[in-house]
């Protein structure tokens, strides 16, 4: 088996032994990217030179006896990630030369374990898609068929771990843009609990929403990750004090005992069989390892996409406010006017999509729509986070699809955007909650697609999703199952 096709922890005791350089690791994972990615395109920005030089310098500790259990390992970034010196475009013509005079806390984070970064990942623009092919550098596509979708927004951070052009991954999930491109391509996607990371250098979508997380080959890497990147951040207003565990020591075969919640509204009109044959076959598999099932309810889960389509788009409308032309990113030239500077800058520098949520957001904020809209929204919010508290009074965590269907073809949604939002009907739910939540494989369609699992639990519970999660993963196959990318 080649390095670049090994998980983290499995690279990390061979680093640790000595019987492979973080350089070796590194050329192996650069070759595969070489190979692959004029198929995949996953992503935006490499950096083979950033790469050998971090590599070096991992080395260089690990020959010391010292290294964590990133040292040496080469990652993916989700491009709306800050990396100083490094452009950072969020797949958008209006930041397509960007390059940030900071990093993000992640960053910092993942620098001091001795991560090795690979580069950039693809992504919708503005993390606003579910397909990553609303991205201005160009589609993602997804290594179990070329023709079809990655899955959004972090369509490019999925991709490139489940091509191995990369050990491991950061996305971004705003509305289910970790978990359901985990669950296209066959990987971990884990969303932590709001609060958990910090998002300070993370180019805002909607703030009260979006949450930093890995993608990674199995459970135990996104264990792995959560201990590296998880913690309080003075810089983060949002980022919660609270002491982080090590999500590592959670991983257990063991779930005799644990109540797993399953809500009855997770089989909605629509889904396609294949995937829910998959999602009940994972719960009967849980079952076996003696866990006990119970239903529940969320009864205000239906209308979650309508209020998420108010929510973020009325907070993009806000934080996109501040690409105007003026103070860094593109700027329309030859006009003379400043308010035709500022009109074409957006009209050229935005595309359809985020042209789309800007407007819906300032339509549904504006006088007179206000009250009818997002504060409607709001309440309704409210309601759906009771729901979650009413039922993990029942249970320990929550099961459910990750996505309705498999992958579907690149270009099918596209011009249909009612159908493409409707692709994080079982995500959603949790970001309005703040909740965590991670997709695992659990079969594949007759074309041989994956089918993703989600696993929901309360607020700063992911040592339960994981434990759940692990034990699943310990007892099946399916996350051994690889694209046969040649």
């Amino acid at each position: 088996m080649e390095f670049y096709q090994l998980p983290a922890h499995r690279l990390h005791q061979l680093l640790r032994r000595k019987e492979v350089t973080s350089r070796e690791v590194t050329e192996s994972v650069l070759r595969q990217v070489e190979r692959m990615e004029g198929r995949i395109h996953a992503y935006i920005t490499l950096t083979p030179d950033l790469a050998m030089e971090q590599a070096a310098s991992a080395d260089a500790r690990l020959q010391k006896g010292e290294g964590e259990p990133l040292t040496g390992i080469p990652l993916a970034i989700k491009d709306l990630i800050c990396t100083q010196g490094v452009r950072t475009t969020c797949g958008s013509h209006i930041l397509e030369n960007f390059i940030p005079s900071y990093n993000a806390s992640v960053i910092e984070k993942l620098k001091a374990a001795g991560a090795v970064f690979v580069g950039k990942a693809n992504m919708d623009e503005f993390a606003m898609g579910s397909s990553t092919e609303n991205s201005f550098l160009g589609p993602t596509c997804n290594p179990w068929d070329l023709r079809r979708i990655p899955g959004g927004s972090s369509g490019g951070s999925a991709a490139s771990v489940a091509a191995d052009e990369c050990i491991a991954s950061l996305g971004s999930d705003t509305g289910g843009s970790i978990r359901q491109p985990a669950a296209c391509c066959g990987i971990v996607g884990l969303k932590p609990t709001y609060g958990r990371v910090s998002r300070f250098g993370l180019v805002a979508f909607a703030s009260s929403l979006d949450q930093i997380g890995p993608l990674t080959k199995d459970v135990e890497d996104a264990a792995i990750l959560m201990n590296a990147i998880s913690g309080h951040d003075p810089k983060d207003s949002t980022s919660v004090d609270l002491p982080v565990p090590d999500f590592s020591a959670a991983l257990s075969r063991d779930i005799r005992g644990m109540v797993l919640g399953i809500p009855r509204e997770c089989f909605i009109e629509g889904i396609d069989p294949e995937v829910e044959s998959a999602v009940r076959e994972a719960f009967r598999t849980l079952e076996k390892l003696g866990a006990r099932l119970v239903e529940v309810s969320l009864p205000h889960s239906e209308y979650a996409v309508a209020v998420y389509y108010i929510i973020a788009p009325a907070e993009a409308s806000s934080n996109l406010a501040r690409y105007d032309g003026v103070k860094y990113g593109f700027r329309a030239r030859g006009m003379h006017d400043l308010l035709e500077m500022y009109r074409q800058t957006r009209l050229q520098g935005f595309g359809a999509e985020v042209k789309r949520r800007i407007m819906l957001g300032t339509y549904v904020l504006s006088a007179g729509y206000y009250e009818a809209y997002y504060r409607k929204a709001s309440q309704v919010r409210t309601l759906i986070c009771q729901d979650f508290e009413k039922a993990f009074s029942q249970c320990d965590v929550l099961l459910t699809p990750t996505a309705p269907t498999p992958a579907f073809r690149l270009g099918e949604k596209v011009d249909d955007p009612l159908q493409m939002y409707l692709s994080d009907v079982f995500t959603i739910p949790c970001n309005l909650a703040g909740l965590p939540g991670l997709s695992l494989p659990c079969g594949f369609s007759k074309k041989g697609l994956p089918i993703g699992l989600q696993i929901l639990a309360g607020h700063f519970q992911e040592e339960k999703i994981l434990r759940v999660a692990y034990a699943y993963e310990q007892n099946t196959e399916h996350h051994l199952r690889k694209p046969t990318l040649e």
